[in-house]
């Protein structure tokens, strides 16, 4: 069952030209395209299916920087900085407040762990709380049990996945940019060695200046021009509950089970890190750049099934444009959700948090996040008028108005005013890689 999102309405015919054209309708599509629009810039954003119909609106919302890798820190504070401005800009609610995370654990393994960051990130200026066992005991009372320790991270927070990216693509709208969606973009064209324009299924739109944020399917799109993108998806299993009492944490996170209250009142419930691996031609053919990551998280791994071949996300071929390709076969990647980590994932939290034991399951879904095989996206001009920004691995939600200003300056042909060179798509095709904290 797909989840909850808000429908915003599309714009009339597609432009002939325009300054700048965002492939890719998810928070950072929508995101780049907004601040493009905000400097000026003509922009138009294609979709081949909906606005946040995919990861952007199946994620849990968490806006943070707690436990970030020190090369995500700085666009994690930016972009709790721009959540704030486009909470006041926006005319649509996003469903955006910083209520601060709590980081519960039970080992002391974790709780070392988690101080050891907070130490290092209070020198970046970061303001996170370590937590005694008697205080997270205390912050963890609707839990059923004592807490060696833990973290609160009061400046941190979350936004509301089902309203964000359409109400951003709104705001688009209103700064004079256009929204297409069931509009597939195909391929781009190139004159003179640089981008001229994008081909997609309502014609063609003449344009320099390309920003590829294609999610789960940026790989395969990226095959069509010769460029080569290691990525591959994993599937996530979350739920949602119905309304909860309201003595409980906003946003906790346990090594069972972490829990987000939802604008209804509810809850979204998952188990972090829980993925299933659907092979693909192109999962097997970057299968070796993914090896570190993927043993360092074998706890949490599981064999998927064949849902990944059918969708056509991640293809090997080449598109031939005068036939249907996947993105135009499939609008919107909405995988089987696995019915055993829904089932884990209640049981889980009804266990650790007993006050959810009369609370009825609305809805499960699953979704596809597209992974880089050292867990830090690409935001990077690969030639010379075509941006490459996704492979955001789980974390391009609370992140995406970050990504989203930094890829638009660089459309832009403006040095970012954060570091970006760590975001390089050529550290992914050789050497050994430095894999993301997790």
């Amino acid at each position: 069952m797909p989840a909850p999102l808000n429908i915003i309405q599309s714009d009339a015919s597609i432009p002939q030209k325009a300054d700048a054209v965002v492939i890719g309708g998810g928070i950072i599509g929508v995101c780049t395209a907004y601040f493009l629009a905000k400097a000026g810039v003509k922009v138009t954003l294609v979709e081949k299916g909906r606005i946040g119909a995919e990861q952007s609106s199946r994620n849990w919302g968490w806006c943070r920087q707690m436990n970030r890798d020190k090369r995500e820190l700085s666009i994690a504070t930016r972009s709790l900085e721009l959540w704030d401005e486009l909470k006041k800009d926006l005319q649509n609610d996003i469903g955006f407040r910083r209520c601060g995370l709590l980081y519960l654990a039970s080992d002391d393994a974790e709780v070392e762990t988690w101080a050891k960051w907070c130490h290092w990130a209070r020198g970046e200026g970061i303001r996170t709380d370590v937590l005694t066992a008697a205080q997270a005991t205390e912050r963890g009372a609707a839990s059923s049990r004592p807490w060696k320790g833990g973290v609160f991270s009061p400046t941190d927070g979350i936004a509301d996945p089902s309203a964000a990216a359409p109400a951003i693509a709104a705001g688009v709208q209103n700064l004079g940019g256009t929204i297409h969606q069931f509009c597939a973009a195909l391929g781009v064209e190139r004159s003179g060695g640089r981008i001229s324009g994008v081909l997609t299924e309502k014609g063609a739109i003449g344009t320099d200046r390309v920003a590829l944020a294609g999610g789960a399917w940026t790989s395969s799109f990226c095959r069509q021009l010769g460029i080569s993108m290691p990525q591959t998806s994993a599937r996530s299993s979350i739920l949602s509950i119905t309304k909860a009492p309201d003595h409980l944490p906003d946003a906790v996170h346990t090594k069972d089970v972490s829990l987000t209250r939802r604008s209804d009142g509810g809850y979204t419930l998952a188990i972090s890190g829980m993925i299933q691996l659907d092979p693909t031609f192109q999962s097997l053919r970057y299968a070796h750049r993914f090896l570190p990551m993927f043993s360092l998280r074998r706890g949490s791994v599981r064999a998927g099934g064949l849902q990944g071949l059918r969708y056509g996300h991640e293809s090997r071929r080449r598109f031939d444009p005068d036939k249907p390709t996947p993105m135009e076969t499939t609008r919107i990647l909405d995988p089987r959700p696995n019915q055993s980590i829904v089932e884990e994932t209640l049981r889980r939290a009804r266990l650790l948090f007993p006050a959810l034991g009369t609370a009825t399951v609305q809805s499960a879904w699953a979704s596809y996040i597209d992974n880089t095989p050292d867990g830090v996206p690409v935001i990077d001009e690969v030639e010379p008028g075509f941006i490459v920004s996704a492979g955001m691995s789980g974390h391009g939600f609370g992140v995406g108005p970050g990504y989203g200003q930094m890829t638009a300056a660089i459309a832009q042909g403006r040095e970012p005013d954060l570091p970006c060179r760590q975001y390089s798509l050529a550290r992914l095709l050789k050497g050994k890689l430095k894999v993301a904290g997790f």
